[in-house]
């Protein structure tokens, strides 16, 4: 007997539709490996409708006062509070995740960063006005800047899509989003509450938009002539397609990639704590975090019996069915995926060893166990590539110029921490830490109020924060003679 699919579909212009030559692709759980459902696997005519929709709904959304547009999200933060417990049943399906962790994890930042933003769409101000030329004033509008193409990723499919259109649209832009291929499911949910909420308020039914579909999707979507910005959460490859796509006609572009994160323990660090914290860091949400604490970086003197600890808390961790209140993490995303984690652990040079872990789980799924690698060397592909899985791999330090110099020494630079009770210290390294956020003996906490974003292959632009509400506006320069 053969289990029907649920059928996604996309959303455009206040309705839902199939693509438009009847294309689809099927969806699997993680957590079986079975299709669940079918997506469509969009076109340029889906594009097409879809920019179209967002460009005439912009004129109007643009110039409602900020009051609006805030009653507006803070009215989808309260339907998205509404309906967790169903938005918790999807993204599980979409991705394996324990049904406890997404309802604690990520259901209550999500709906926080919407009101945060809710909150932003009144704060869109320019500077005061003056005189800076006689007989002239001077002021700043600081203005949205258009129609939106945002690309989200498949490890937070239901936050990163939050992260993408809640400060787009506070700001008065209006939204192309595209989940992945893979999770689609709770967007297109997402969708439904969203057009709810503005069609019940009477605004334009192309303010919010998604499309399903793969990477020629993304890419007919940043291509396209009518969005003014491209911003997606993704693979540093995806980001660098997507700024040289966006190149061709001088689009913003807004990148939040790939991460390699240095977890440095100096010699004075609780290493009990230090190893609860950072095992949890790092293999939460199966180490598919581009800020994972999976790079630690130990002081000589502790290393041994820091490795030791790790290893003990991963084989104390576990992963399994999202029904299953005592796991940690579910499955890798996908099958491509789980052959990428394996592939790292396959490929380990001889002077690598593997303290835990280190294999798949189960023959359903894409379960891998907490695994971690120790003997390694600064050049070797496992600390120079990400590996987006539930491995971390420890490294030795002698002092505190070689824990700069190992911890800078990769391509990325999203995030970092140091685990220390010396404050000079910590702040020496806060300061020589190339990375766009740096934790003090913790790792991995976020708030609406601060910004997340990297440099180097790690992207650029800031999600979250007013940093990251600025991102989607543009300043236009007034000036006016006061001569009448």
């Amino acid at each position: 007997m053969t289990t029907e699919l649920r059928r996604l579909r996309n959303y455009i212009d206040g309705e839902f539709r199939d693509a438009a030559d009847g294309r689809t692709t099927e969806v699997v759980n993680p957590a079986t490996g079975e299709p669940y459902a079918t997506a469509p696997l969009s076109g340029q005519a889906d594009v097409d409708a879809a920019m179209a929709a967002a460009a005439t709904a912009f004129p109007a959304w643009r110039d409602l006062v900020p009051a609006e547009r805030q009653k507006a999200l803070l009215k989808i933060a309260d339907a998205f509070e509404a309906r967790a417990e169903e938005l918790v049943a999807v993204e599980s399906e979409n991705t394996g995740k324990p049904l406890a962790l997404t309802a604690s994890e990520e259901i209550p930042p999500m709906i926080d960063q919407i009101r945060f933003f809710a909150g932003a769409a009144r704060m869109l101000e320019g500077r005061s006005a003056g005189e800076y030329m006689d007989g002239l004033t001077s002021i700043i509008r600081r203005e949205p800047i258009g129609v939106c193409a945002q690309v989200a990723p498949w490890n937070y499919p239901m936050m990163m899509a939050v992260w993408k259109f809640a400060p787009a649209l506070a700001a008065g832009n209006t939204v192309v989003l595209k989940p992945s291929d893979t999770t689609p499911a709770s967007t297109v949910l997402m969708a439904e509450i969203i057009g709810e909420v503005l069609t019940e308020l009477g605004h334009p039914r192309g303010v919010f938009n998604v499309i399903c579909g793969d990477r020629e999707t993304g890419r007919l979507m940043v291509e396209h002539s009518v969005p003014a910005m491209a911003s997606i959460t993704g693979s540093v490859r995806a980001g660098m397609q997507v700024a040289e796509s966006a190149s061709k006609d001088l689009k913003r572009v807004h990148l939040e990639l790939g991460g390699k994160a240095p977890v440095v323990v100096f010699e004075d660090t609780d290493i009990a704590k230090a190893v609860e914290d950072i095992s949890v860091a790092g293999f939460f949400n199966a180490g598919q975090d581009c800020t994972a604490a999976t790079r630690v970086l130990v002081h000589e003197s502790i290393h041994d019996e820091f490795v030791t600890a790790l290893a003990k808390a991963a084989a104390d961790t576990r992963t399994g069915a999202p029904d299953d209140e005592d796991v940690l993490y579910g499955p890798l995303n996908n099958a491509n995926q789980l052959a990428q984690v394996s592939g790292f652990i396959d490929r380990l040079p001889a002077h690598a060893k593997v303290e835990a872990g280190g294999h798949r789980v189960g023959e359903k799924g894409f379960f891998y166990a907490p695994t971690v690698v120790s003997g390694l060397k600064q050049e070797d592909e496992i600390i120079q590539k990400e590996v987006f899985g539930p491995v971390i791999t420890v490294q030795s330090f002698t002092d505190e110029a070689q824990a700069v110099s190992y911890a800078n020494g990769v391509e990325y630079a999203l995030a970092s921490s140091v685990w220390t009770k010396d404050h000079a210290r910590a702040m020496r390294m806060s300061k020589a830490l190339d990375f766009g956020c740096v934790w003090i003996n913790t790792h991995i906490p976020l708030v609406a109020e601060m910004p997340h974003g990297g440099f180097k292959k790690s992207g650029y632009g800031k999600d979250l924060s007013a940093y990251g509400f600025e991102d989607y506006t543009r300043i236009k320069h007034v000036m006016t003679s006061l001569d009448g």
